[in-house]
């Protein structure tokens, strides 16, 4: 069996190396031989999966932002089109990544009808669906889809897919994940000290947009609170040296960390964070968190304007049920008296850390919700599929 899978940025490449870890096993006790090919990083080559292009870092939010990546992505799709015309798969997995697989997608689908097509972890045209984002095109072209949210499998049902709730795959690497006292203990912080942990960016303008506020909101916490710990795991490295200016800059103690992020999250008091991925991972530690996102005001006045933006919630955290358990500032409102005022409230609040404890607890539940790995009833909704 045969397999390419396709995904972009770190968050995919982290949900890509999941599933092929999963593939092979679940190859493995069938009896099958198994090839994965792909677009993807470092987390699915260290799986077992064969990359023709490395996506991790050309990911972008937003209309300028993405300029200076149109080129690179767009070598890469047509890399991609012509390898899958003399490498054509027994099955195309695509991972979110919605304008890049959309294009593959497309062009296979033309080309080769009966080659299967299944998309997990769908694009979020179920909290918001941009211009020219083309939704029907999308449910012409996936044979399949394996959606991660109650919401997302319930939207793309009624547009007709074929769809399948399978959970949220986070939940299986969080189970792997230290307890707080073992990542504490490594780190060197004692129970009675606080740590928080800055996780601004997986992309390059987040750097630009969300480090600066970032690091001013951890210079007026340190100022008030000398004694409190904060560190700042390293997605890539290629953004070590940018991160290190700004923090020297400011002359600021945050220790850079590089390694698995589960170990220093897993010991944290509180997190300030860019919405993504990593608000699952907090979420399911029960870590305490305060969400922000911003990028070029002119973006964002394009989107709110023109394009009509508007989103009931931004983190994933809040997605799952569409309810508030995090607070998260987006633009205007991310600013250093919203955050240090939030992460003072988050870590000495004990009536506000006792409802964000139930409302994580609750969340988890409908994510996690069956005995079995996600990742593993993924495996097998894509085989069983394709056999």
């Amino acid at each position: 069996m045969r397999l390419f899978i396709s995904t972009g940025e770190v968050s995919g490449d982290l949900q890509g190396g999941l599933l092929v870890k999963a593939l092979f096993q679940q190859a493995e006790k069938l009896n099958i031989p198994l090839e994965i090919e792909g677009l993807g990083g470092k987390k699915m080559a260290e799986a077992g999966a064969k990359l023709i292009a490395d996506t991790t870092a050309i990911g972008s939010v937003g209309l300028w932002e993405s300029v200076p990546f149109i080129i690179p992505t767009l070598q890469i799709q047509n890399k991609a089109k012509k390898y899958l015309q003399t490498h054509l798969p027994d099955a195309i997995i695509l991972i979110d990544y919605v304008g890049p697989n959309l294009a593959i997608a497309s062009s296979l689908k033309k080309k080769y009808p009966n080659t299967p097509i299944i998309w997990y972890i769908g694009p979020q045209f179920w909290v918001w669906t941009p211009l020219g984002q083309d939704v029907e095109q999308l449910v012409k072209v996936t044979d399949k889809l394996l959606a991660i949210f109650p919401e997302e499998a319930k939207f793309y049902q009624e547009k007709g897919m074929n769809v399948t709730y399978v959970g949220h795959p986070l939940t299986d690497r969080i189970k792997k994940a230290p307890s707080r006292e073992t990542a504490r203990k490594k780190l060197g912080i004692q129970e009675t000290e606080r740590m928080i942990v800055l996780l601004p960016a997986s992309r390059q303008q987040e750097l630009k947009y969300l480090l600066p506020v970032m690091v001013e909101s951890a210079k007026k916490i340190q100022a008030k609170f000398p004694t409190i710990k904060f560190y700042l795991p390293i997605s890539l490295a290629k953004y070590k040296q940018e991160i290190e200016r700004v923090i020297n800059q400011n002359q600021l103690k945050i220790t850079l960390f590089e390694g698995e992020t589960l170990e220093i999250l897993a010991g944290a008091d509180l997190a300030i964070t860019k919405s993504g991925t990593v608000n699952l991972e907090l979420g399911l530690l029960k870590i305490p968190q305060i969400v922000i996102y911003k990028v070029n005001k002119l973006t964002m006045w394009v989107a709110r304007k023109i394009l009509n933006f508007s989103i009931p919630f931004m983190s994933p955290v809040n997605l799952v049920s569409m309810t508030e358990i995090v607070p998260e500032l987006l633009q205007e409102k991310a600013t250093v008296e919203n955050i240090t005022h939030l992460a003072e409230e988050l870590l000495f609040n004990s009536s506000r850390q006792h409802q964000l404890s139930q409302d994580y607890a609750t969340m988890i539940k409908v994510l996690d919700n069956q005995e079995d790995s996600v990742c593993d009833r993924v495996a097998q909704e894509i085989i069983n599929y394709i056999l």
